[in-house]
C-alpha cells in the first residue's frame, strides 16, 4: 500500500495553525470591532439590528411556516410562510397560463436554454460552431412553444412564465450585442458622417425614451398605422422593442471602451496594413470589451430587469404569472412568499451573469 505521505509529495504543505494564532486572530478582530468608541457603537448597533430581524425571520422562514401541506386552510392558521402556495401553484408560476396538458414544453425549452448557457461560459465553446448551436436551440424553442409539425398550436398570448423571461432576456441582448457594436462603429466613424449622424440619431432617440414607451408605441400604437397582414405578433414587438433599447445602451457602453484603446493601437494595425474590419477583429474591439467588461455587465443585469416590464403590455412573464397566481380566492393569496420566490430567480440569472463578467475580468487580466 502506498503510504500516504508519497501522495502529497510535491503538494503545498499548509502549517498547522496553533492556538496561539487563532487567539491572536480573534484579538485582531476584538479589535477592529471594538477598537474605537465609533466603531464599538456601530458594532453594537449592527448586533442589535441582527438580534432584532434574524430570529423572527427564521421562525417565518421555517419554523412557522407552511411548507408542503395542499390544504390552505393550513395557511390561514399558520402565523408562518406559506410554501405550500409556491409548491402547488409552481406550474401556474414558472409557465402562466399555458395548457396544462403542454407545460412539458415550456419545462423543456426552460432546460434546454439554461444548459445551453451554462454550455457557452466554458471557454472551449467559444467556436463559430457556438453560433449555429443557437441559432438551432432558439429554432427549436420556438416550435416547442408555438407548437405546429405534429404539436399543439399555442399563440403567444398563451406564453408565460419563466420560458417568457428567458427568451427575451436571450434573444434581446443576444441580438443587441452585435448590433451595438455596429452602432458603436458608426458613431465614430469619421470617413462616412451620413452613417455616423444615423446612428446618433438612433442611440439619442431610444435613450431619450423611457423603455415603457418604446414598449407602448410597439404594443399600442404601431397597430393603428400597421395593415393586420404586416403587423408581427405582440410577443415579437415587444422583443423589437426591447433588442432596440438594450442595443442603444450597449453602443454606448462600447464606445466608451473603444475611446479607451491607445492611438498606438491604431497606428500599429495600420503600419501592419490590416484592412478596417481586420484592425477591429483582431486589434481593437478585443482591447475595447475587455475594458468595457463591468459596464456592459451592469448593462445586461439592468436589461435582465427589464424584462419584467414586459407585463404593461399584456405579456405574461414571470411577475404576471405570479399575480395571476395571487388571484385564486381559495388561497389566503401569500403575496409576500410569491414576490420572493419570483426575487429569487432573477436573483439566480443576475447573480449568474455578475459572475460570469467576474470570470471574463479575471481571465482577461491574466492572458493581458
Amino acid at each position: 500500500m502506498k503510504p500516504i505521505s508519497a501522495e502529497l509529495v510535491g503538494q503545498p504543505i499548509m502549517p498547522p495553525v496553533s492556538s496561539g494564532a487563532l487567539a491572536g486572530r480573534a484579538r485582531e478582530t476584538a479589535k477592529l470591532l471594538f477598537g474605537t468608541p465609533l466603531n464599538a457603537t456601530l458594532s453594537i448597533i449592527f448586533g442589535a439590528g441582527l438580534f432584532a430581524t434574524v430570529p423572527p425571520m427564521f421562525r417565518w422562514f421555517f419554523l412557522d411556516a407552511v411548507l408542503f401541506d395542499p390544504d390552505p386552510d393550513a395557511c390561514r392558521a399558520a402565523s408562518g410562510a406559506c410554501w405550500s402556495f409556491i409548491y402547488a401553484k409552481s406550474g401556474q408560476l414558472l409557465f402562466g397560463i399555458y395548457p396544462f396538458d403542454e407545460r412539458w414544453r415550456p419545462a423543456l425549452v426552460c432546460v434546454l436554454i439554461i444548459a445551453l448557457l451554462a454550455w457557452s461560459v466554458r471557454p472551449a465553446s467559444w467556436t463559430p460552431k457556438l453560433l449555429q448551436l443557437w441559432i438551432a436551440a432558439l429554432a427549436l424553442v420556438g416550435w416547442l412553444m408555438s407548437g405546429g409539425l405534429g404539436l399543439v398550436s399555442v399563440p403567444t398570448s398563451s406564453w408565460g412564465g419563466l420560458p417568457v423571461t428567458l427568451i427575451l432576456t436571450v434573444v434581446a441582448i443576444g441580438v443587441a450585442f452585435p448590433v451595438g457594436v455596429l452602432l458603436a462603429l458608426a458613431r465614430r466613424s469619421t470617413t462616412m458622417p451620413t452613417v455616423r449622424i444615423m446612428a446618433v440619431a438612433f442611440i439619442e432617440g431610444i435613450r431619450g425614451l423611457p423603455l415603457l414607451s418604446i414598449l407602448f408605441v410597439a404594443s399600442i400604437m404601431l397597430p393603428l398605422f400597421l395593415p393586420d397582414y404586416l403587423l408581427p405578433d405582440k410577443f415579437v414587438r415587444a422583443l423589437v422593442a426591447l433588442t432596440l433599447f438594450a442595443s442603444a445602451y450597449l453602443a454606448e457602453v462600447i464606445r466608451g471602451g473603444l475611446q479607451a484603446v491607445p492611438s498606438g493601437q491604431y497606428e500599429a494595425a495600420e503600419a501592419l496594413g490590416l484592412s478596417f474590419w481586420r484592425t477591429q477583429q483582431l486589434v481593437i474591439l478585443p482591447q475595447a470589451i475587455r475594458i468595457a467588461i463591468p459596464a456592459l455587465a451592469n448593462t445586461i443585469i439592468v436589461m435582465i430587469k427589464n424584462t419584467s416590464l414586459v407585463l404593461v403590455v399584456g405579456l405574461f412573464d414571470l411577475i404576471s404569472s405570479g399575480k395571476a397566481a395571487l388571484a385564486d380566492p381559495a388561497w389566503p393569496s401569500p403575496a409576500a412568499e410569491t414576490f420572493l420566490f419570483i426575487g429569487a430567480i432573477f436573483f439566480a440569472l443576475s447573480f449568474s451573469f455578475a459572475r460570469f463578467s467576474d470570470f471574463l475580468e479575471r481571465r482577461g487580466r491574466i492572458s493581458h
